[in-house]
């Protein structure tokens, strides 16, 4: 974005404390509207077994509304990041925030199969805004050294935006019916995305600040390779060219297909194979969400300290102990309250402790972290859009169809281990 010339960089221990007030005042902003965000998003896969017995339709329609959502978003995964880059990270993020809640409360009037899909998958592409530009706001202020940690509590902040989401949408749908929960929660979206608008700023000039001089080689060469990729598709051809950010963002698709999985189908494999109510089934996936609050600062962090923000270790620990906890879920009876708990914390924790954002931000350096954050999380929704038809498929169609769903994301995560030994850094 033009209109504030940057100041030299320095290196980064040489910062004036301003600097390093305002990068903490950036990520706080930006994690506390994050903490509401799902409301606009993952609403509509806590409500999908009220949205069933209501409209009468199956759990491969709703699986095929819900899909729409990631296509959507995956799309504007594509858009947003760049767009970002060019006219201001805040202003895509706001105009997404907004969006986010207006199309909720459309999709709140449907009653057929296509009046719900399609709000829905704009609902995907505006809420996309907010984490392509997001990591690219925050990359503007925070190097390779420390990126994990801060990417790391964007994660976290997301574990909590699920203990919000699953905690208050069940909870509303039972007192005033699936509708309420995608047309009042959403609202806080809108909300919170004008607070951080005013609150957080693009980059350190914008408040007369000098950036930071990367001081680590793989983002510094990152940094030093991208300039001729300043405009129209060149950025894009860029990034996929290097062959450890294409099979990164393949390990993307292949953790979604878990992440997105168990948030779309957990609850309604405990609703229905388990046995619980609607109110029930929140609070017993509640552990999910649990796991995923403490995962991914941990994995930034063990990651930055532990391994000199080398990523790659710290995703096969993250997808080889998701597996097994996957693979607990595929085999262990659906009505044992204590062992649900367990398997939904442990997998939650291990499969968000994955730090594949900050490693796509390090591949891309700061100049295209917007476009890479966006281009591997598309690559993350173009997944969950197969898993969320597929798996609400498989569940109808295959004997023992919960089994095998869970199985398959069990499976995806082994994939993820052998893919991603190809990627050093």
């Amino acid at each position: 974005m033009k209109g504030h010339t940057p100041l030299p960089q320095v290196d980064y221990w040489e910062l004036p404390p301003l600097y390093h007030r305002w990068k903490w005042r950036v990520l706080t902003a930006f994690c506390l509207f994050y903490i509401f965000n799902y409301l606009g998003r993952f609403n509509f896969s806590l409500v999908q077994a009220a949205v069933i017995q209501d409209l009468g339709v199956t759990r491969a329609d709703t699986g095929w509304i819900n899909s729409w959502m990631f296509w959507g978003f995956a799309l504007g995964d594509l858009v947003h990041g760049r767009l970002g880059e060019k006219i201001g990270f805040r202003n895509l993020i706001l105009a997404g925030a907004v969006g986010t809640s207006v199309f909720n409360v459309v999709a709140s009037f449907g009653d057929t199969i296509p009046s719900l899909a399609v709000p829905w998958a704009i609902v995907g592409f505006v809420n996309a805004s907010a984490w392509g530009p997001g990591l690219g706001v925050v990359a503007q202020w925070w190097p390779r050294r420390d990126r994990g940690r801060a990417i790391g509590l964007v994660g976290t902040s997301a574990g909590i935006a699920l203990l919000v989401v699953w905690a208050a949408v069940p909870w509303v749908a039972a007192t005033w019916g699936w509708r309420a929960a995608l047309r009042y929660p959403p609202l806080l979206v809108g909300i919170t995305g004008v607070l951080f608008y005013l609150t957080a700023r693009d980059r350190p000039a914008e408040v007369g600040l000098p950036e930071y001089r990367e001081s680590d080689q793989v983002s510094r060469e990152a940094e030093a390779s991208t300039g001729g990729s300043g405009s129209g598709l060149r950025a894009y051809l860029h990034l996929l060219a290097n062959f450890r950010f294409f099979i990164a963002c393949h390990v993307k698709g292949l953790d979604n297909v878990v992440r997105y999985g168990i948030v779309s189908w957990a609850p309604v494999y405990y609703a229905q194979a388990g046995g619980f109510t609607l109110q029930q089934m929140g609070w017993l996936t509640f552990a999910y969400p649990l796991g995923y609050l403490f995962g991914p600062i941990a994995g930034g962090l063990i990651s930055d300290r532990y391994f000199k923000s080398n990523r790659a270790p710290v995703i096969v620990i993250s997808a080889a102990i998701s597996a097994a906890a996957t693979l607990g879920i595929a085999l262990s009876p659906a009505d044992d309250i204590l062992l649900a708990v367990i398997l939904l914390s442990v997998g939650g924790f291990f499969v968000n402790m994955t730090p594949i954002q900050a490693l796509a931000v390090d591949l891309a350096g700061r100049r295209l972290a917007g476009t890479a954050a966006g281009l591997l999380d598309a690559h993350g929704y173009v997944y969950g859009a197969l898993q969320a038809w597929f798996f609400g498929w498989l569940s109808l169609a295959a004997p023992g169809g919960w089994t095998w769903v869970f199985l398959v994301m069990a499976a995806t995560r082994v994939l993820s281990v052998i893919a991603i030994w190809r990627v050093r850094a």
